[in-house]
């Protein structure tokens, strides 16, 4: 097929065709400084290639489609620092999924590394999969994220190549339909974003996330780069001041030095102030500046500590903010130095010291990071250093466990994806074995989890372990600094409470494997005595039956039917009354096929309220329910989710709850808009703090029921010792305008210090 394609790039415009070679022109360009012989007509011919297969095909925005894999090819090389082989991938990652080009003619044109990544990026076809869109259990999306995330330990640059295809897809996805925003900026956050923490990719991390709350919470998002603006030139100045005294003493040192002030993301702003309750004007620490030395690599870890001590020479540092990534580097390879000084007007300003190397890595993350490494493999190890096993390689070596153990069919595709979010970890925790030797885990990681990390049947047979000399049990959690001796015992087996408290994807999948193991030996005995006494009873076994069986008896899968028959939980007496109520219903039935088809229509019509409120999709009259989850209001930004047994469910765009459902079940996600009404009134619940005073509730129920005329359903507010009342309203109200008006209303009674809306009452 590659080689019958014309090259039919002349049937662009030729203002499209010129801008379409300006741009392979422009990543060439960046790329070169990497190429060595050949690899120039290896990116060429991947280009044509890729503009031969997308000719016919555009982009949402209406330009041509080839633009796309041009800016990912150039995020490849520009922003992760990626070589040609990732840059003819990146060209080449959309040809086999949406052209007539297979996976074969790639990897005969281009050879087996290429093939393999594009093979890895290539999402699967929904008829390679059945029964996607409507089973709880399966997912098409997690289907595609299994089969690129174990694609990783083979060739890192899988994940690359899809980090940047993603962060092209957010950085355009203003032509997008709302519910596909909605899907895409979802999968992002929890998926993509973690990713590129964890390989390091820090300035794609922060885009993405900002990328995320800008299509999710997009008020929220406004209203914070409008404050950001506002603040801008007040805000430079105080850096600039900030900046001129250690500007000077690093210089006068004699450290060439690049210091710059950088503004933190509208993503962590927004996250700080949901976290700590705050408005934007409370969150003070809105920069960080950065000192970035150039010195030689035998001296970095003294250099930046000899920075650090010139730093606290100009202002006093906060001791209990110093953050040594320098001589514990984390699991994705960052290093750093970070203090916390106090600034002028008497504001805490966060400093990260670290060298051209250091800030390479923390820029373009794993490639960077193998870089350094392959320099300097040859260098002998010190005791004291971290070992291998604590940082990326490490990783890898998990997603080669997981590959294996998904390989026989032990996790579904949802269970696999969200076992191994959890070694997508931010935050981490510092252990030591009692060699010395340091190990990184997640933050919040158990004793059992530490003794799966250090070998899966340490892992089965561990009883308990030793902390700092002292016993705990498994579940412990640990801390920065503990030091750990696991305790075996070749009695001791997993069981299913161990899955409760531990943290990690390798701990979990050697849980399962091994609690499978045992349910195999139980599901076999089950499927005998079934088929024995289904026999007795003059039933033969098959397929329909034991569907039925499940239905009796209320069980999802048949494989927990034969393991609860095969523990005895379901005995043959359960199997007796099947029969007869088998038999009772197939008499039903008989008669049922008698009566009209159209009384179960109006039954089904007599029961169910229609609510006649939004758009969803294009019509309106469709049934739905509003979640509780989010409680969403008209007015609010909202989507309808179709969900298994309860139909559509209305949740707002930024319902925490759906996250998780919404970047596994897109395909479930359909369009949802108010109608313009002033008719119905929709439950809200507000949280109200203040201080005590008399009269005060009897202010608040005027404003409520008196001035605004609002229903309210219920008061449920406590007054503690001190004065200090704090509860929650329910009132009635017609849209988020008329919610506003009440809590503005409400925060000019005298006493009141908060008002704020509340998803739920819990």
């Amino acid at each position: 097929m590659i080689n019958k394609m014309a090259h039919k790039i002349d049937n662009q415009t030729e203002e499209e065709k010129r801008e379409i070679l300006r741009r392979y022109r422009h990543l060439l360009k960046t790329a070169s400084p990497y190429f060595k012989e050949g690899d120039a007509q290896l990116i060429k011919k991947a280009f044509r290639t890729a503009a031969d297969g997308h000719i016919e095909m555009r982009r949402k925005t209406g330009e041509p489609y080839i633009f796309h894999p041009i800016a990912v090819a150039q995020i490849v090389v520009e922003e992760i620092n990626l070589g040609p082989t990732a840059i003819a991938a990146a060209l080449l990652h959309d040809v086999v999924e949406d052209t007539e080009v297979t996976i074969e003619e790639i990897e005969r044109e281009f050879g087996t590394k290429i093939a393999k990544i594009v093979d890895g990026v290539t999402k699967i076809s929904s008829t390679d999969v059945k029964d996607f869109e409507f089973d709880r259990n399966i997912s098409q999306q997690a289907e595609n994220f299994r089969k690129m995330l174990l694609t990783l330990s083979d060739d890192v640059r899988v994940i690359m190549v899809k980090i940047a295809d993603r962060l092209h897809n957010m950085r355009t996805l203003d032509s997008m339909a709302r519910h596909k925003q909605l899907k895409i900026a979802s999968e992002t956050i929890y998926i993509y974003a973690p990713l590129a923490h964890r390989l390091g990719l820090y300035k794609i991390k922060s885009e993405l996330e900002d990328l995320y709350l800008k299509y999710t919470h997009q008020e929220a998002y406004r209203d914070i780069a409008q404050k950001l603006n506002e603040t801008k030139v007040k805000r430079d100045k105080f850096i600039e001041d900030f900046i001129a005294p250690l500007r000077e003493s690093i210089s006068n040192a004699g450290f060439p030095a690049r210091i710059l002030g950088r503004p933190k993301s509208i993503y962590s702003i927004w996250n700080k102030m949901k976290v700590q309750n705050i408005p934007f004007e409370k969150v003070y620490d809105l920069f960080a500046i950065r000192i970035i030395i150039d010195v030689n690599s035998e001296n970095e870890k003294s250099d930046c500590w000899r920075v650090y001590s010139l730093v606290t020479d100009s202002y006093n540092p906060n001791p209990d903010r110093l953050r040594d990534w320098i001589s514990t580097p984390r699991a994705n390879g960052y290093e750093s130095l970070h203090t916390t000084v106090m600034g002028p007007d008497g504001k805490w300003v966060e400093v990260q010291i670290r060298t051209e190397r250091m800030d390479e890595i923390a820029e373009k993350g794993f490639a960077a990071h193998w870089k350094y490494k392959e320099q300097n493999k040859n260098k002998s190890k010190k005791n004291g250093k971290r070992s291998d096993n604590s940082g990326l390689d490490a990783w890898l070596g998990v997603i080669r466990d997981l590959r294996e153990k998904s390989k026989k069919g032990e996790w579904t595709a949802t269970e696999f994806i969200n076992d191994f979010r959890q070694d997508l970890f931010e935050k981490e925790v510092f252990v030591f074995t009692p060699k010395g030797e340091l190990l990184t885990l997640a933050n919040g990681a158990t004793a059992l989890d530490f003794a799966f990390h250090v070998h899966t049947e340490i892992g089965y047979h561990c009883l308990g372990a030793k902390v700092n000399q002292k016993l705990v049990p498994l579940n412990h959690q640990l801390k920065n600094g503990d030091q750990v001796e696991i305790i075996t015992s070749k009695k001791q087996t997993p069981s299913a409470d161990w899955l409760r408290f531990v943290q990690s994807a390798k701990a979990k999948a050697g849980i399962k494997e091994y609690l499978k193991s045992q349910k195999e030996i139980v599901v076999n005995k089950g499927l005998h005595i079934l088929r024995k006494k289904l026999s007795d009873l003059g039933l033969h076994y098959n397929e329909t039956l034991l569907d039925q069986i499940k239905i009796f008896l209320e069980l999802k899968k048949s494989y927990d039917l034969l393991h609860a028959i095969g523990k005895g939980y379901i005995t043959p007496q359960h199997i007796n009354r099947f029969k007869e109520w088998k038999v009772k219903r197939d008499n039903e039935a008989k008669k049922a096929a008698v009566a009209a088809p159209e009384s179960e229509n109006l039954k089904k019509n007599k029961n169910k309220a229609k609510i006649d409120t939004l758009f969803i999709g294009d019509e309106s009259g469709i049934e739905y329910t509003l979640a509780k989850c989010c409680n969403p209001l008209p007015g609010d930004d909202v989507f309808g989710f179709i969900t298994i047994h309860d139909g559509i469910k209305i949740h707002r765009t930024d319902c925490p709850q759906m996250v998780k459902a919404m970047a596994q079940h897109g395909d479930r996600i359909i369009r949802a808009q108010w109608k313009s009404q002033r008719e119905l009134a929709f439950l809200a619940i507000l949280k109200v703090q203040g201080t005590d005073r008399l009269g005060l509730l009897k202010d608040i129920t005027q404003v409520i029921s008196g001035d605004l005329q609002v229903n309210m359903r219920a008061m449920n507010i406590g007054i503690t010792d001190e004065g200090i009342f704090a509860g929650n309203i329910k009132v009635f109200v017609y849209d988020t305008q008329h919610l506003e008006t009440l809590i503005t209303k409400i925060r000019l009674v005298e006493g009141i210090v908060s008002v704020d809306r509340c998803d739920t009452d819990e």
